[in-house]
């Protein structure tokens, strides 16, 4: 025996074991994850989602994997057998023979195992289906039919996707068993290229056979095709056009009646002698494909349809504009005429003080470094990069709301901090959170801070502030101490305590269990830590919280649903809760217009990093049809169904039965606090922007698309201004709501075309989407040209120089549109941060603009009143009485205007005090002298 041979059999058993141990370690982090999984799902008492997966996932994966191996094994096995047994002669035919002889050692088990990998590649992509599976099964009716083949849109939602998945994978399955086929009848003889030597009787059977299933399921294709023709996109519209109608689905129709005939001619092939009829049938299949299928469409398409497009395209356009409108639920959207004035009405002031009193003046994407400066408290919390927008009931009165938890975070942490007990057994949660009224500001520009500090104070009424489960969560968590045992997980710090610190236990009912050596070790194995077993701060009543972000624990519990990607929070009955809107889509709603979901969500703020964007899908169908919590204390997940008549959540809780709660069951104070979703908004106005229109030849010509520009306010950044949250009075509505409003201006113009606004509060009229649609020739500025008008103005553009002099930064908020006095106001706030020394934006002054004129102010009162004392100048004269009262009607609305001024600046003062038994007197005083200023005017108009 040689040296080699001697080495090799010493390094083989050293191989062998090292090959062992990689496929033990592989196999045991699989369990690993496994368990981990099902514990997490264990601890939401949810192990149905997790099973019901596993089940469908594992019998779609288990009937790809045995069909298609079996398949593909039989075929190499007939093939075989039926080989040409003959004495090799030629050159040739002795190489091929050796090739052969060279192949037997491993053929059989390359027949396995070939089928066994293909097989295995196939059964992977198919559990991947395991949704389209179950909204086949599940499937429930729209109650709508398209209206050129009269299915049910049920069929193209739930039915159409999987017959489309089972008829590629079979065509996948036959096309790969003929190339098996081929390949195996060419190295054994069956098939040659040498002249003279025909194909062998099997080899010709086997052959004719699988062209045959492979015409039948092209046959199949074409009758399906037909029905794709519904919701595919093209450059003008989605769905049928006249070309499809006229010319495309006859023709479909007539191939798959060719294509059944050619298959029934292969299949009847087989039982007679040798004919070319079949392939034949299939030549005459490929060239009427060609003419039928190609030339003849695109004859049609030129010779009838372009010369007169539109009035060919008609009716189908009608269809595109119904059913995008429907899809998006925007069939029901109220547009009105709006003039929108140039002159400011002083009767404005009465009808739309609610608007004006509540004008947003914090910008939540611009206050976090603020909140971060003067609620921190410590380094190792934090705050969001933006901020979330609510509203509260303050001594019985709404007040919009600037929100933010305070979370943990590892980052904030000294070097000299960081170790695994401090990262995963200290610090292992956030304390309370920070609102701040968004209408006003202190004195010196910081927030007026509803609820703030550590323990909290204010407003809110927190029972619960501690946030275990949160947006910036450690991965993992060890929480829980040995009995009888010193807390040991840091609350916050506290210079009453010994230590310098408050602590905390956790005692929630969420986490896994891992006080056994058996959890240890599988969370050891799953993190890759060893720590998690060798430590001995781990008691037996120890638990691990890990998927800790409120998106995570929805999208686990509800893995069909897209998410919005703003969750926001909400202290609820004393506990903070995350709150997160859940969309059920579909990329297959006929004739509906097809967007992508990542870029109708981008804005200027999401697009800088401050929220989560959505997923690049397409999609033609969006509902808002659930409202998740999320408990930020115990991580309990409840899902409410919201949309009572979504078709897509039927089938989902359909098949998950009990994972979505009725409506029935959301409280009233968890109603308080459901708004309106951003991400929808912007979907439905990024649609709105085009199918507004509803006249087919307007439509088509375009002339009257909407865009939503561009944020003025971040030139940089290049993206869509983001729509705002904001108490507001549309001309419709009697009182303020809470509401979600945008701007849109012309295509390729920067004037204001409309202003749209949905009803954000939960109620009769939530969902409300309310459009005031503004002249064609309007001359109104849109936020662009408003944001120039800002700049280029003299007085603003040097008083802005004089800031931005002497070390500061100006930063200026969001630009907002306020439909008032029957025109639109513009209102944005103007920032000043100290560039060096860790400064951080403080409200210094508003920029106000109405029509033509602008106003640059330090607080918003005196701005509005600026803006509007033109028209108080321009008013009739008079004298005064004996006594010297007041008697003119032009002095008696200064008189009021003044005294509204005053009423004005008193109430915000109280509110930045925290006085709203004060802020009531002054907004009654507001509304009296409005209501004079309103009379005087009226006296003024009658002269």
């Amino acid at each position: 025996m040689s040296i080699y041979n001697q080495q090799s059999q010493r390094r083989s058993p050293l191989g062998i074991t090292l090959g062992v141990i990689a496929v033990l370690f592989i196999l045991f982090s699989l369990v690993a994850g496994f368990w981990t999984d099902w514990q997490w799902f264990s601890s939401l008492e949810r192990t149905d989602v997790f099973a019901k997966q596993l089940v469908v996932r594992g019998t779609l994966f288990v009937v790809v994997f045995v069909l298609t191996t079996v398949v593909l094994w039989a075929s190499a096995t007939f093939a075989y057998r039926s080989r040409v047994l003959t004495i090799p002669t030629t050159p040739e035919e002795l190489a091929m023979q050796r090739y052969r002889d060279s192949l037997e050692p491993i053929r059989k088990s390359l027949f396995i195992a070939a089928p066994a990998v293909f097989g295995l590649l196939s059964a992977l992509s198919a559990a991947a289906q395991w949704r389209t599976y179950l909204m086949w099964t599940n499937s429930v009716p729209f109650g709508q039919k398209d209206p050129q083949f009269g299915k049910d849109i049920s069929f193209y939602a739930f039915e159409l996707p999987f017959l489309k998945f089972l008829l590629g994978s079979a065509f996948t399955l036959a096309f790969v068993a003929l190339i098996v086929n081929l390949i195996i009848h060419y190295i054994y003889g069956g098939l040659s290229s040498a002249p003279g030597q025909n194909t062998s009787p099997s080899a010709r059977r086997h052959l004719t056979f699988f062209l045959g299933v492979i015409v039948l399921l092209k046959g199949i294709a074409y009758s399906i095709d037909k029905y794709s023709l519904a919701t595919k996109s093209d450059s003008l519209i989605s769905g049928l056009r006249f070309t499809d109608v006229n010319a495309l689905v006859p023709a479909k129709t007539i191939l798959s009646y060719i294509a059944f005939a050619t298959a029934i001619l292969f299949f009847v092939s087989l039982f007679r002698a040798a004919t070319s009829l079949p392939f034949i049938a299939f030549g005459v299949m490929l060239g009427a494909s060609l003419l039928i299928g190609g030339l003849y469409p695109a004859f049609v398409q030129q010779v009838q349809v372009k010369p007169s497009e539109l009035q060919k395209e008609t009716p189908y356009i009608q269809r595109n504009l119904e059913a995008t409108r429907t899809a998006y639920g925007l069939d029901k959207v109220k547009i009105t005429e709006y003039k929108a004035i140039d002159n400011p009405s002083l009767a404005s002031f009465t009808k739309d003080k609610g608007t004006l009193s509540n004008a947003r003046l914090l910008d939540p994407s611009l206050v976090s470094p603020t909140f971060q400066n003067l609620q921190q408290i410590r380094g190792f919390y934090s705050f969001p990069d933006s901020l979330d927008i609510d509203r509260y009931k303050i001594n019985k009165v709404k007040q919009g709301t600037i929100l933010a938890v305070r979370e943990v975070s590892l980052s904030g942490l000294a070097d000299s901090q960081r170790n695994w007990f401090n990262d995963h057994m200290v610090f292992t949660h956030g304390y309370g959170v920070v609102a701040a009224a968004d209408n006003s500001a202190r004195n010196d520009g910081s927030p007026n801070f509803l609820e703030s500090d550590i323990p909290p104070v204010g407003k809110l009424d927190i029972k619960q502030p501690r946030v275990y489960f949160g947006e910036r969560s450690p991965a993992y968590s060890i929480v829980g101490s040995p009995k009888g045992g010193e807390p040991r997980e840091l609350d916050y710090p506290d210079d009453k305590s010994a230590n310098g610190q408050a602590n905390n236990t956790y005692t929630g009912k969420g986490g896994v269990p891992v006080g056994n050596l058996f959890q240890r070790a599988v969370f050891a194995l799953h993190y890759r830590e060893a720590n998690i077993l060798l430590s001995n701060q781990i008691a037996p009543g120890s638990k691990i919280l890990y998927d800790r972000s409120p998106q995570i624990r929805v999208k686990k519990v509800a893995p069909w649903l897209t998410l919005d990607g703003d969750p926001y929070p909400a202290v609820i009955d004393g506990r903070i809760q995350w709150i997160v809107d859940g969309y059920t889509t579909s990329n297959e709603f006929p004739y509906a217009a097809r967007i992508s979901l990542r870029d109708a969500t981008a804005d200027s703020v999401n697009a800088q990093g401050g929220l989560g964007s959505l997923s690049s899908q397409d999609l033609t169908y969006m509902r808002n049809s659930v409202k998740a919590t999320v408990d930020a204390y115990d991580g309990t997940v409840r899902i409410y169904q919201w949309d009572t008549k979504d078709p897509v959540l039927k089938v989902w809780r359909k098949a998950f039965p009990g994972v979505v709660e009725p409506k029935s069951k959301i409280s009233a104070s968890l109603l308080e606090h459901i708004r309106y979703p951003e991400d929808l908004f912007k979907v439905q106005r990024d649609i709105l922007a085009k199918y507004h229109v509803q006249d087919p030849q307007a439509f088509y010509s375009g002339q009257d698309y909407w865009n939503v520009p561009n944020d003025p306010t971040k030139p940089s950044v290049g993206q869509a201004q983001p729509p705002y949250f904001m108490m507001l009075r549309m001309p419709d509505q009697k009182e303020p709501t809470f509401s979600l409003t945008s701007a849109f201006a012309p295509s390729k113009r920067q004037t204001l075309a409309a202003f749209m606004s949905v009803n954000a509060d939960a109620g009769p009229d939530y969902g409300t989407i309310r459009v005031l649609q503004l002249p064609r020739n309007t001359t109104i500025p849109g936020p662009t040209q408003v944001q120039n008008n800002f700049e280029s103005d003299p007085a603003v553009s040097s008083q802005l120089s004089l800031l931005r002099q002497g070390g500061s930064d100006v930063q200026l908020g969001n630009l907002l549109s306020l439909p008032v006095g029957g025109g639109i106001l513009y209102l944005e706030p103007v920032y000043i941060r100290a560039s060096q020394g860790g400064g951080y934006p403080l409200l210094r002054k508003v920029l106000v603009s109405f029509g033509s004129k602008v106003a640059f102010e330090n607080d918003l009162q005196t701005a509005l009143v600026k803006v509007f004392s033109e028209q108080i100048d321009s008013g009739g004269g008079g004298g005064t009485d004996n006594g010297g009262t007041v008697s003119t009607p032009a002095e008696k609305l200064a008189a009021a205007i003044s005294d509204a001024n005053k009423a004005y600046i008193e109430g915000q003062a109280a509110l930045a005090k925290g006085d709203f038994t004060a802020y009531g007197a002054a907004q009654k005083k507001l509304a009296a002298a409005l209501a004079r200023a309103t009379s005087a005017e009226d006296a003024l108009s009658s002269k």
